[in-house]
């Protein structure tokens, strides 16, 4: 059952500051009905609270949280519109493959790419029951394999890679929701660092576009500057 609502739903999974905290605040003055998801229900309260949206408790490698979430949100909301899944993990900054620890790749692919599918599979019901249902998988440069080789952050690197496949992957199993892939670029948030060009208002503007704005035909896309990239 689909559910019409001009004002849409949208959870944003690790928005407690950063890329996805920027995107909360754009598409809150868009009108829209955001829930900020923190595995830290104070620090997403008090996130919330500055923006004057929603907060949920949401640890993407819990099932059992998850769960709850979505009972929670099922009760407050009915639906969820759009799902953004930006909660991601970087352990392996100044790495090298060769000195990567195999415990920190199974880590890193645990809560990057494996919590990424566990918590879309749980709210597919929820974005069932939205008109025009979509997710959004924020994703990195870092994982293209178009380009020369580089060797940074090899274990995110290549659950970046892996997210672009499971955005492919959700495409062709789920014909009625819009899936697409986006790389925010280098942005001055923790994981990006001071030096970075970007802001994470800049790097945002993609999500906040394919949430509210990006045509419903534009499907299974790795998307950068509102433009369709390869990966």
């Amino acid at each position: 059952m689909s559910i019409h609502s001009e004002q849409k739903v949208i959870l944003i999974t690790g928005a407690t500051r950063g890329i996805g905290f920027a995107a909360a605040r754009a598409l809150v003055s868009r009108d829209a009905k955001v829930i900020i998801a923190s595995r830290n229900a104070e620090r997403g309260k008090a996130a919330a609270d500055r923006l004057g949206c929603d907060s949920e408790q949401l640890d993407i490698t819990d099932s059992s949280v998850i769960a709850s979430s979505v009972e929670s949100l099922k009760e407050r909301f009915g639906h969820v519109d759009v799902l953004v899944n930006n909660s991601a993990i970087l352990l392996d900054h100044y790495a090298t493959l060769l000195d990567l620890k195999p415990e920190v790749l199974r880590e890193t692919i645990e809560t990057n790419l494996i919590g990424t599918f566990r918590v879309t599979l749980s709210f597919l019901p929820l974005l069932e029951r939205a008109l025009e249902p979509r997710i959004i998988n924020v994703s990195s440069g870092a994982g293209q394999l178009d380009g020369e080789p580089q060797s940074w952050a090899p274990a995110y690197s290549i659950s970046k890679t892996a997210l672009n496949m499971l955005t492919q992957q959700l495409t062709a199993a789920l014909p009625g929701v819009m899936v697409n892939s986006m790389c925010p670029g280098w942005c001055r948030t923790e994981m990006g660092g001071a030096e970075a060009p970007l802001s994470p208002e800049q790097g945002a503007d993609t999500l906040v576009w394919l949430a509210l704005d990006a045509p419903k035909t534009l499907r299974g896309k790795f998307v950068k500057e509102r433009t369709v990239i390869p990966w």
